[in-house]
């Protein structure tokens, strides 16, 4: 039923062809993806409609991804996942391959934001897969007061000291505490960064750990109260409790983009450009929102999705709350500054 349906769609797989290159065609393909962009179901719908093999391996922050990358695991992988700022900082030392839209499949299908966006105008080297904000996920029935912004952890910690958790990601929370002292999620200003790094480490005694997954089992049971988390996450796991909630913290967040590029050294870009038309199927892409929680780039896609998805604040966020919200943009040299004061405030 499925291969007739996508066929009287228009979509057809097998068909895609890229010039051979050096690397000898497999019959498997190698992902690197964030922990929960796939299931089971979704790679045997894949092997079913390609022959195909895939074997996805995760990783918890961009950070983590280029470190394996830059140490030679890029020819082990077709696809990888990188977000919106990590796509320009991948392009900028010349890991990825410019991708052939001629043999793409529905990026017209796009939401004009994610059509050229700018952190990859025309989307040269990346697809758009999903979105969304980040924000914190708390226990309304086990606090006295509901958090509206980045400032409540430090207003707070002595009452949820050791039952809050930071994602694993330097831009994320040095971002947080920088918008928590009004200066831009993306500063470049060395003295802000180091005000930044001086509130998180006077926040550090509380905090029970940064972590980009652990935290869901733990907030699911009341063991924690509140954790930093990317909004798509924080939609998945809320059904599992209801006195849960999310909120894009009042101040501004980041809004962030996670893509689909293909490394310079894929051993396999035919599976590669297989994959990315079968991420863009409107089918694929919706049942992914509904098994999966994450926002999906397609116009096609969210149109085929019920209400009760299409209306949820927490994955679609409204207007008012995407304008608060800021795209993490590469910072040139001055990632440095930024990795210095992370590994003093994730080492001490």
């Amino acid at each position: 039923m499925a291969a007739s349906t996508l066929s009287s769609c228009g979509w057809t797989l097998a068909e895609v062809k890229t010039t051979p290159n050096t690397q000898v065609a497999s019959d498997t393909l190698y992902i690197y993806t964030w922990a929960g962009y796939t299931d089971q179901d979704l790679l045997d719908r894949f092997t079913q409609e390609t022959g195909l093999k895939v074997v996805a391996d995760v990783f918890d922050s961009n950070e983590a991804m280029l470190a394996r990358i830059q140490a030679g695991g890029a020819g082990a992988y077709s696809v990888i996942y990188p977000s919106d700022y990590m796509v320009q900082k991948m392009v900028d030392l010349g890991l990825l391959m410019e991708l052939d839209h001629s043999l793409i499949v529905g990026l017209e299908d796009l939401f004009p934001p994610f059509q050229s966006p700018a952190y990859d105008p025309q989307n040269q080297y990346s697809v758009p897969i999903s979105w969304g904000t980040t924000g914190l996920i708390y226990n309304s029935q086990k606090l006295s007061t509901a958090p509206e912004d980045w400032g409540y952890l430090w207003d707070n910690q002595d009452q949820i000291a050791k039952r809050f958790t930071l994602l694993n990601d330097v831009r994320e929370v040095m971002g947080a505490a920088l918008r928590m002292l009004g200066y831009s999620y993306n500063s470049t200003d060395p003295e802000q960064i180091r005000q930044a790094y001086e509130q998180l480490a006077a926040l550090k005694p509380a905090i029970a750990s940064f972590t980009t997954d652990a935290w869901r089992p733990q907030i699911i049971v009341g063991d924690l109260l509140v954790a930093m988390c990317y909004s798509s996450d924080a939609a998945e796991v809320m059904p599992e409790n209801e006195d849960l909630q999310f909120i894009t913290p009042d101040s501004g967040s980041s809004l962030w983009t996670d893509t689909l590029v293909i490394p310079k050294s894929a051993p396999n870009p035919d599976a590669a450009y297989k994959w990315i038309n079968f991420m863009l199927q409107p089918d694929i892409a919706a049942r992914i929102v509904e098994r999966l929680s994450f926002a999906t780039a397609s116009q096609l896609a969210f149109d085929k999705l019920p209400k009760t998805l299409s209306d949820d604040p927490t994955l679609f966020p409204p207007q008012s709350v995407i304008e608060k919200c800021i795209g993490i943009a590469p910072v040139g040299e001055v990632s440095e500054v930024y990795d210095l004061y992370w590994i003093k405030l994730t080492s001490a």
